[in-house]
């Protein structure tokens, strides 16, 4: 749950939105994100044929589900902290149950499972289909704190949006 003064799900889906724009393969695919805040992100990948890695079966090429998990699971990292800071993948892994095929989007869900003073602890699913799971995964990113992060990377996330925190 935000904090009372803290921005709103409706703020961080529209700074995540931003963050995704910001982010030429993210703006290119045209990654949409359906909801964001501290208890996770939604994110839509719409179907499109570049995103084939095997054209003669249909199927989504393994590199760009990877890509969108860490999108999703570091999309995830932000509004799990108390302020926004630069949060870069230590690791991830993926287990794939079934290909991502032809024609359909690829939505993706991730939560932060623990934050502590270093390290974010992420879980995430992509599926096509409502409860077909096509890959699950997990990924750990670095914090590197206040310090680390540029001074403008919270007003830049937030820019245009009313001052919720």
């Amino acid at each position: 749950m935000p904090a009372a003064d803290g921005p709103l799900p409706a703020d961080w889906r529209r700074a995540l939105q931003r963050f995704a724009a910001a982010i030429p393969h993210t703006r290119d695919l045209g990654l949409e994100v359906l909801e964001a805040g501290p208890d996770g992100v939604h994110l839509c990948l719409p179907w499109q044929d570049d995103l084939l890695g095997d054209e003669v079966r249909g199927l989504v090429h393994g590199g760009l589900l990877t890509m969108l998990l860490d999108t999703a699971c570091g999309s995830a990292v932000l509004p799990a902290l108390p302020e926004p800071e630069v949060c870069p993948t230590l690791d991830l892994r993926l287990d794939h149950f079934r290909p991502a095929v032809a024609g359909r989007a690829i939505h993706a869900e991730a939560r932060a499972v623990s934050v502590s003073a270093s390290v974010v602890f992420t879980e995430g699913t992509l599926w096509q289909q409502a409860g077909r799971p096509v890959a699950r995964g997990i990924a750990n990113f670095a914090r590197l704190g206040p310090r680390n992060t540029p001074p403008g990377f919270k007003a830049a996330l937030f820019a245009g949006e009313d001052d919720h925190g």
